[in-house]
């Protein structure tokens, strides 16, 4: 991924931004039409990051650039106040996860790209501390 897009991304990686609609359906990624009613424009959400594994899988093979990751478990996450979402799970072996675990959003590093040594951050949920 190139620096430009990252930088596009940001507000989505770092602060769970995603967009309410009139109707209110809560979308993320952000949408510019309303999966739901088709309305648009949609209004942006910044949603808190809370919530609770739905459901998983733990990866023991990895695509390209997430090998030495491996395993690790991507999960649905039911945001408390928005949408469902799909992401990493970290600080947790994957033996520890269950459906209904309570969890929290955190910023960790995703990947280093290539040869120019990018280094990608983005979201992950851990377990709520605590």
């Amino acid at each position: 991924m190139e620096i430009s897009r990252n930088w596009r991304l940001k507000n989505q990686r770092y602060n769970l931004e995603g967009t309410t609609c009139r109707c209110g359906y809560k979308s993320f990624p952000p949408r510019k039409v309303c999966p739901k009613c088709k309305e648009n424009p949609q209004s942006t959400a910044r949603f808190i990051g809370t919530g609770e594994v739905y459901s998983y899988t733990t990866m023991y093979e990895a695509p390209e650039g997430f090998e030495e990751y491996v395993p690790y478990t991507v999960a649905l996450i039911a945001l408390d106040d928005g949408p469902m979402i799909s992401a990493q799970l970290t600080d947790v072996e994957p033996e520890d996860v269950a459906i209904g675990l309570r969890v929290e959003m955190v910023i960790r590093k995703l990947k280093e790209q290539g040869e120019t040594g990018l280094i990608v951050y983005g979201y992950k949920f851990r377990p709520v501390l605590g």
